[in-house]
């Protein structure tokens, strides 16, 4: 998925001195942005206070929204660089096409994990005959620099491993989650699980405690920690934690997201994620005179355009603001 704001900015993420070392309840609130034509969604990273958890660098939560009457998403082709982008549904489907020649539709609760690499691009979009109700989120992973420039690949998994207890069912999206590996390729130690809670359950989570963590809450009512998330709120955890009081009141579902604290710093615009000022530019310039980042056949209309540069060259400013 894209980022389709067009007063995209240049951000410095990544580096181990921002990190919170220790247990927090730091609760992000969202920015609205709107998705193309008829989809919004709510922005959780970057946040206004916090870049990254682990190597998730981007979280966009959306819907449930209603498209029997609506063409639904609709995202044409765009680039990427630098990262994985993770395609995670609850309700809907959605049609991925891509440079490297993929066509895949992706259901609820299947893995759609790009892996740009040193440059691919994308489109996104609701087929024709679609589901009523559109609900997931998108995600993106940082990629280290000794891996940032692999080939472009696409990966799609309708089978995912699970961990179960009493009143929980946690799908492991990718990562290590209490001894269940998902076959999803990364590239840093980290964790991704969808949590399924029935109402009523208190359970606790087994952690890393070199992990950062934060949750994502995707419906229902749920306390993480002692703290009410709602739908479309994020928690940031911190470090040090070895297990995660869950307890919900309703059923409800939330997406675990942690990793270890990425070292390096990265710079973030648009859709691309680099090292430096330039080295976004010259991926702009390669964009906008169609070269590098392939062709994605089949889509009906033209590509995005790049945004602008901003006058301003880039100065590292850390993890968070």
């Amino acid at each position: 998925m894209s980022n389709l704001d067009r007063q995209a900015t240049l951000s410095v993420c990544g580096g181990r001195g921002f990190v919170v070392a220790e247990p927090v309840r730091e609760l992000l609130t969202p920015r609205q942005v709107r998705l193309g034509e008829s989809t919004e969604v709510r922005r959780l990273l970057p946040n206004l206070g916090r870049r990254m958890v682990g190597a998730w660098c981007f979280v966009d939560h959306y819907g449930p929204d209603d498209i029997a009457d609506e063409p639904g998403m609709q995202v044409p082709p765009h680039p990427h660089m630098g990262l994985q982008t993770v395609s995670w549904l609850h309700q809907g489907e959605v049609l991925h096409r891509d440079s490297v020649g993929s066509l895949q539709t992706v259901r609820p609760r299947e893995l759609g994990l790009m892996t740009s690499g040193r440059a691919i691009s994308h489109s996104e979009e609701s087929p024709r005959s679609h589901a009523r109700f559109l609900e997931g989120a998108q995600l993106w992973v940082a990629l280290p620099d000794e891996h940032r420039h692999v080939e472009p690949h696409f990966q799609h998994h309708a089978e995912l491993p699970h961990v179960t207890a009493p009143g929980v069912d946690a799908t492991v999206i990718l990562g290590t989650l209490d001894g269940a590996t998902s076959p999803g390729t990364t590239y840093t130690p980290l964790v991704g699980a969808d949590l399924s809670l029935v109402s009523g359950t208190e359970t606790r989570l087994p952690l890393e405690p070199d992990f950062e963590y934060a949750v994502l809450a995707m419906s229902g009512e749920a306390y993480v920690d002692g703290v009410p998330v709602v739908p479309g709120s994020m928690l940031y955890l911190g470090c040090g934690r070895t297990e995660l009081p869950l307890r919900a009141t309703s059923d409800a579902s939330v997406m675990l997201l942690g990793g270890e604290p990425f070292e390096e710093e990265i710079v973030m615009f648009w859709n691309w994620i680099g090292r430096s000022h330039e080295e976004i530019a010259e991926a702009r310039e390669a964009w906008m005179t169609g070269t590098r980042f392939g062709e994605v056949k089949g889509y009906d209309g033209p590509p995005l355009p790049a945004p602008e540069l901003p006058p301003t060259h880039l100065k590292p400013r850390g993890r968070v603001r």
